[in-house]
């Protein structure tokens, strides 16, 4: 009689976890970080219609990596919860936080319980009436939640794009800035140099400003516009500082981008 074959739980939970890992290290990267305006979400995404980057409701947004299918069940349950729970008790009672909570509940009892893992990582974004109000919030496979400050990089080599997005985010910067860094970052996930134009690339910002739902999808002629301001603004800084360098022999200038941004309307 053959005996039955065992594997210890311990063995169990790292095999799960690093093909959850895997799973998810396949796909290309998003991250999600403060502005002048409110919270961008960016994510290096080809196709039109499958969506990374999503509205749950009125002042908070969805964005993930991974396998399509399974973040989308995530998002939609997201979506009827804030819309059961807003109806039921009121639209301000439906809270990041919330949801947050209820997608680590559900992928921890998905990675404890089943024999797959989701393959997915995501993050919930709740803008605020001011930037000391703004949530973000990392959602893992293993159903682990991480309240972020500033910025977050998900999904692909998220590593390598967080420590660009360390080294040049700055909290307050106006959108056009604020997106030079997310793809700058993105354009470095792999080690390696690479230009991202706005065909290869979905944004959505959560505006403080805006009234009612704040999520609004920045794409077209305006997403183009925001590049090229940004990295016209991203080459000026970098000459002003190599001018101010070389006139002093040392330090640095940055150059701020004074020239505002205009309604996507």
């Amino acid at each position: 009689m053959s005996m039955p074959f065992y594997v210890a739980p311990e063995q169990q939970m790292k095999d799960k976890a690093d093909y959850a890992r895997k799973g998810i290290a396949r796909g290309r990267s998003a991250v999600v970080l403060q502005y002048e305006g409110g919270i961008l979400m960016v994510a290096d995404n080809m196709s039109r219609t499958l969506h990374k980057i999503s509205e749950l409701y009125d002042r908070i947004g969805f964005a993930a990596v991974g396998r399509y299918p399974e973040f989308e069940n995530l998002r939609l349950m997201g979506v009827r919860f804030a819309d059961v729970r807003g109806y039921q008790y009121d639209r301000r009672d439906v809270s990041g936080r919330q949801l947050a909570n209820i997608y680590a509940q559900t992928l921890g009892t998905v990675f404890s319980e089943s024999l797959k893992p989701w393959e997915v990582e995501i993050v919930v974004a709740e803008v605020g009436d001011t930037a000391a109000e703004d949530e973000i919030y990392r959602i893992t496979f293993d159903g682990s939640i991480v309240d972020e400050r500033g910025f977050v990089a998900v999904g692909g080599s998220s590593e390598n794009v967080a420590t660009v997005l360390k080294e040049r985010f700055v909290a307050d910067a106006p959108l056009s800035a604020a997106l030079h860094t997310a793809t700058r970052a993105l354009a470095r996930e792999n080690g390696e140099e690479r230009e991202l134009e706005a065909g290869n690339l979905e944004v959505a910002v959560l505006e403080r400003a805006r009234q009612h739902r704040k999520f609004r999808r920045v794409h077209g002629r305006r997403l183009t516009a925001l590049l090229e301001e940004g990295r016209a603004g991203g080459d000026g800084a970098a000459g002003a500082s190599s001018g101010a360098a070389g006139a002093s022999g040392g330090g640095s200038n940055s150059d701020g981008d004074s020239s505002g941004d205009q309604a996507d309307e």
